[in-house]
């Protein structure tokens, strides 16, 4: 679903990610940690298509994201952790925007729209401004977006901020049935106790550098600790 070879990105003399190699298949949740500037986010916007990699290749579902982007873009639903939205629209009239653009039907945008909304307990909104929805409103209408157009791929940025705990109790219940489903999902996140209770394997970056790749076992033989939650693990691998 995800495959990344020897990515690397560069900005003048400094190195933001270097030859990062990495899959992640079709039913797997993949969790992508590391401390501030390791860089997670530029990695996030190469995979998204929104900067180019300085060398190195991305494909997505087998799409080569150079050389044919639009058709590797509409396999990924993507989730930023600040959702920047047109708030002079209504929840409603956001939807069918991003319908437009993945070319949602008509006749099956309704009932999409709808059945999201309503799973993220925003189907009383739907016909108010954006600028009015709180924070954790505004990060739910963005998932529900992402999720319109039936990607195979969801790249998450912080998923869980701004939102109440009821909101994460079913973000991370739809993780889990989306990942069932077989689809695949990049979450990006600095709460590591999430990352450590949904994902099936974790990729630590540090210094623009994949360090550690493996299940939270994996992990834990790798820093040659037992029994430590991720935190501790995470401190250890990312000490020096």
């Amino acid at each position: 679903m995800i495959e990344l070879k020897n990515l690397t990105r560069k900005y003048g003399d400094f190195t933001a990610v270097s030859n990062l190699n990495l899959t992640v298949p079709p039913g797997e949740i993949f969790g992508f940690i590391g401390p501030n500037g390791a860089g997670k986010t530029t990695t996030i916007k190469m995979m998204g298509g929104l900067i180019l990699p300085t060398s190195g290749s991305i494909k997505i579902c087998g799409i080569d994201m150079k050389t044919h982007p639009e058709e590797a873009k509409v396999n990924i639903g993507f989730i930023p952790d600040r959702p920047y939205l047109y708030e002079k629209l209504t929840g409603m009239e956001f939807m069918r925007f991003i319908a437009d653009l993945y070319n949602v039907g008509e006749e099956s945008f309704l009932p999409k729209a709808e059945k999201l909304l309503a799973m993220f307990s925003l189907i009383d909104w739907t016909d108010e401004l954006i600028e009015s929805y709180s924070h954790g409103m505004k990060q739910r209408l963005i998932m529900a977006a992402a999720l319109l157009h039936d990607p195979k791929l969801i790249i998450v940025d912080e998923p869980l901020v701004g939102l109440d705990p009821e909101g994460i109790k079913m973000v991370r219940g739809l993780f889990r049935q989306l990942a069932e489903g077989g689809k695949s999902i990049f979450m990006s996140t600095h709460t590591l106790k999430v990352a450590e209770d949904i994902c099936d394997r974790i990729g630590i970056i540090n210094k623009s550098k994949l360090i550690a790749i493996g299940t939270i076992d994996e992990l834990r033989q790798k820093a040659e600790i037992e029994k430590k939650d991720l935190e501790d693990v995470f401190l250890k691998l990312t000490r020096f």
